[in-house]
């Protein structure tokens, strides 16, 4: 890969979200994962270390509980966690596939969330059949939908109802999202006109060319450019509003990093702060130098990305 200049320097500037990734397993294998998840991955947070984050979240001031995967929901002990933590915690947010809510043994799952007023942020690539069918799988489209009416009939994404449903849109291939606001305004047409579906809003994610996603742009020769674009696309207002400067990511195995894609690369936190969640430390990692490299200029391309969509306005 090319030589870029080193992305700008940056630290934390407070902790309000503990995102856990509660194992690698998952029921699909994404053609973006960046985790390169998949039904054949065995890695899975154990109830120990579950245990340990809602200690942290009880002694400390974190305003959400940030849970993601693989399918989170297919870690074994996924309930007892989340009815945990929604115990001491304003926030407990869970990020879904949405097929995995048409498994037979997770039937129940949105009545679960809804007694415990879970936010839910659920992945739809696009609106299209054929669009979400090639990054996900045939036969995801249709599930999705599903997933997405049963969710609207208890409520999830319906105004006035207090249960958040989030979708997050991720482009199919090497390009930037287009601007967020319009790509929600689609999503409420095409979804509500052909399927009745309803949703609370509409975030943008970039790609990261990590994992199975840079294997994909290797493949189709695409990998080199796309690099290009992200740091031609660099935006410098965008940097002030990163993801890593309020949330810490905690691996499956409890190890603890700047964020999920630093994860995956097992980019790890600066010596000088605790590495694992039984070592916690509030303030050391409130204010810790965030380790960064080029796949940083992802988060600020562009209108710039983070779990909570786009950071400044297109």
């Amino acid at each position: 890969m090319q030589i870029y200049s080193p992305f700008p320097g940056i630290e934390a500037s407070g902790l309000d979200i503990l995102q856990v990734n509660l194992g690698r397993l998952c029921n699909q294998s994404c053609r973006h994962c960046h985790l390169a998840s998949g039904p054949e991955r065995k890695e899975c947070m154990e109830w120990d270390t579950q245990r340990a984050i809602v200690s942290v979240l009880e002694r400390h001031p974190i305003e959400t509980l940030d849970l993601t995967g693989g399918s989170p929901e297919l870690n074994p002990t996924f309930r007892d966690f989340v009815s945990a933590a929604a115990a001491v915690v304003p926030n407990v947010k869970v990020r879904t596939n949405l097929t995995v809510l048409t498994e037979p043994e997770q039937a129940d799952l949105p009545e679960f969330f809804a007694e415990r007023t879970a936010e839910l942020v659920a992945s739809m690539p696009c609106y299209t059949q054929e669009n979400v069918d090639a990054v996900r799988g045939n036969g995801a489209y249709g599930k999705s939908i599903a997933a997405l009416k049963r969710l609207n009939g208890i409520g999830y994404g319906v105004a006035n109802s207090g249960l958040s449903l989030t979708l997050v849109y991720n482009p199919a291939g090497p390009a930037l999202p287009g601007p967020q606001a319009e790509l929600e305004d689609a999503y409420r047409h095409e979804l509500g006109r052909d399927h009745g579906i309803e949703f609370s809003r509409l975030i943008t994610i970039t790609n990261m060319p990590i994992g199975r996603f840079e294997e994909q742009l290797r493949e189709s020769g695409d990998l080199e450019d796309y690099w290009d674009l992200l740091v031609k696309s660099h935006n410098p207002e965008a940097v002030a509003h990163v993801m890593c400067r309020v949330l810490l990511s905690v691996a499956w195995d409890g190890r603890l990093y700047d964020c999920d894609f630093n994860q995956a690369l097992d980019l790890r936190l600066g010596e000088d702060v605790p590495q694992t969640i039984w070592e916690f430390d509030y303030a050391a990692l409130s204010a810790r130098p965030i380790k960064t490299a080029t796949h940083c200029y992802g988060c600020t391309a562009g209108a710039g990305s983070g779990c909570m969509g786009s950071l400044v306005a297109s």
